[in-house]
């Protein structure tokens, strides 16, 4: 495992956690050893007395670019996972869904490009706050499968997320907002405040309070059946893996990311080939 600080903590409030995934030169892409340290933090925040909420940021440009395709292979799975078919998805799921039964509040502050697993990640969380000009979406179902953890269906409505899922178009954070994938959106420039403002503000209310009205959510949309349905389609991902299409791309991962992604996405003039890149 990398020795490198993937995850900064620090306390910007009374009560308030606050960690950084810190792979800005990565866009913050989900390494094993990303996800190591991030779920140490957030176990050692959600042990603590004196925390009351944690808030999960990220480096530089962007929130997260999601799983890291050129994974270190020394870099060991950050949780148990028996390595048999469909083991990816379900390990990843597993750690989502730890972050759903912690006590504490967890806020996502996204900024900047929020895509595939990062906005797994950011599903997970139980507020989230973005920018307005965040850029949120899962492209891997053009040409890889379904995501590991489908959050689309529950936070979007069967129209926007049968869109979604049928496109890998992307999400504005106004949209995002507008549409039930986060709370608010905000100016880039007033998102930081704001958020810090939210956690400040639940931080008021008494850990053990606090702890019992998240669970009630949680058991509310598990009565619907969510933690049911995000499970089961864990598997749709790796049926999806295996069909000719994925495997025919994920083999063009081989001759270069960067190539691969702007390939994958270059007719539909979005994500990375919508903007300019250096590497």
């Amino acid at each position: 495992m990398s020795d490198a600080q993937l995850i900064l903590e620090d306390d910007p409030a009374a009560h308030v956690r606050r960690l950084t995934l810190n792979r800005p030169e990565k866009r913050n892409a989900l390494s094993n050893g990303l996800r190591a340290q991030l779920f140490d933090a957030m176990r050692r925040a959600d042990l603590d007395d004196d925390v009351s909420v944690i808030i999960i940021r990220g480096a530089g440009t962007c929130w997260s670019a999601g799983y890291d395709l050129n994974q270190d292979p020394s870099e060991e799975l950050p949780r148990h996972a028996a390595l048999k078919n469909g083991f990816w998805a379900r390990h990843l799921v597993d750690g989502w869904m730890e972050m759903w039964d912690y006590a504490t509040p967890i806020i996502g502050q996204v900024h900047g490009f929020c895509l595939a697993g990062g906005s797994e990640l950011a599903a997970a969380c139980d507020l989230v706050y973005v920018a307005e000009d965040a850029v949120i979406g899962y492209p891997p179902v053009r040409l890889i499968s379904p995501p590991d953890m489908t959050w689309q269906p529950w936070l979007l409505g069967m129209r926007r997320a049968m869109e979604a899922m049928l496109t890998g178009d992307a999400m504005s954070g106004t949209e995002a907002a507008e549409w039930g994938y986060a709370n608010a959106a905000y100016p880039i420039e007033e998102l930081e405040a704001r958020v810090l403002e939210k956690a400040e503000r639940i931080a008021l209310i008494p850990p053990d309070l606090l702890a019992l009205n998240k669970r009630t959510v949680h058991r509310a949309m598990e009565a619907m059946g969510i933690r049911n349905g995000i499970r089961m389609t864990t598997e749709m991902q790796s049926l999806g893996s295996a069909t000719k299409a994925s495997q025919a791309y994920t083999s063009t991962l081989r001759d270069g990311l960067t190539k691969a992604l702007d390939a994958r996405d270059a007719q539909f003039g979005d994500y990375r080939t919508a903007v300019k890149h250096d590497d």
